[in-house]
């Protein structure tokens, strides 16, 4: 049975990595899009592909640095769907690599900015019309570093915690309004951050996150599916009873689709596989 088609989805950075890779799959599953993003030739060639594929979306250009810019745009696809049902929030860069103390201040306070400012903007748009209706989803894209140190890239991994345990507090404060708040570690994937890992070298980057580069790049990372699989079951209603969670591609997410979960699994207090 699928449990997405029809419903509308918010997708913050969707016009390359990880947002443009979920847009896709949402879309193939019959949920209409809402593909947000700064570049407006991004945006063009995702819904262009969503399209040529019979599926449905709608551009969104807005920067979620700024709240404002995000209101008018879910205002925008409320107007045109009716509703909005999910957000993902994907939207984010990678910013300065390099030890923090070479890093500049402006650069690495971008990155807070996009990262976790941007999603958090995000929630304030969407969670009020979600709030009125008693029924809404919020999967927030975290990444290398909420879950482990993350040398010589400090803003990214600063921003990626602090976006988890946002997630983690929101999802207590919503719970009575029946929104779900979770957060997906997608696992490493090639795209535009693995060619800006490659181009800083071993002397800025370090040599581990060289080599886990060059083997995404050889492998291009964790299978899409397996991605989109995750955030279709925690954009769904099979997943309401499941709220405030970090969950990695790779865990064994499955075995909670009938059962409850133990509030200490997957938080940021204590991350592990299942």
């Amino acid at each position: 049975m699928n449990h997405i088609r029809g419903k509308s989805v918010l997708i913050t950075g969707a016009g390359r990595g990880i947002g443009k890779r979920l847009a896709l799959g949402f879309a193939a599953e019959g949920a209409k899009v809402g593909l947000l993003a700064r570049s407006q030739a991004e945006l063009d060639l995702a819904k262009l592909e969503i399209e040529q594929a019979d599926g449905a979306a709608m551009r969104l250009r807005a920067d979620v640095r700024q709240v404002d810019e995000l209101t008018h745009a879910v205002e925008g696809m409320r107007e045109a769907y009716g509703s909005l049902d999910v957000l993902i929030a994907a939207a984010a860069i990678q910013g300065p690599i390099g030890p923090f103390v070479t890093t500049k201040p402006k650069a690495w306070n971008e990155t807070i900015e996009t990262n976790l400012i941007g999603a958090v903007n995000a929630c304030r748009a969407v969670l009020p019309p979600m709030i009125e209706r008693r029924s809404g989803k919020i999967i927030l894209i975290a990444g290398g570093g909420s879950a482990y140190a993350r040398p010589n890239f400090t803003a990214y991994a600063a921003s990626k915690t602090a976006l988890v345990r946002f997630g983690e507090t929101l999802s207590e404060e919503v719970r009575d309004h029946n929104v779900q708040v979770n957060i997906v570690a997608p696992g490493a994937a090639y795209s535009h951050m693995t060619d800006e890992i490659l181009h800083a070298g071993e002397e800025r980057a370090g040599r581990k996150e060289i080599e886990d580069a060059e083997k995404v790049q050889i492998t291009g990372g964790a299978p899409a599916e397996k991605q989109i699989a995750l955030v279709l079951f925690l954009a769904s209603e099979r997943s309401n009873h499941i709220s405030g969670k970090l969950i990695h591609v790779n865990d064994d997410w499955r075995k909670f689709e009938q059962e409850n979960m133990k509030p200490e699994l997957l938080t940021l207090r204590r991350v592990q596989k299942i």
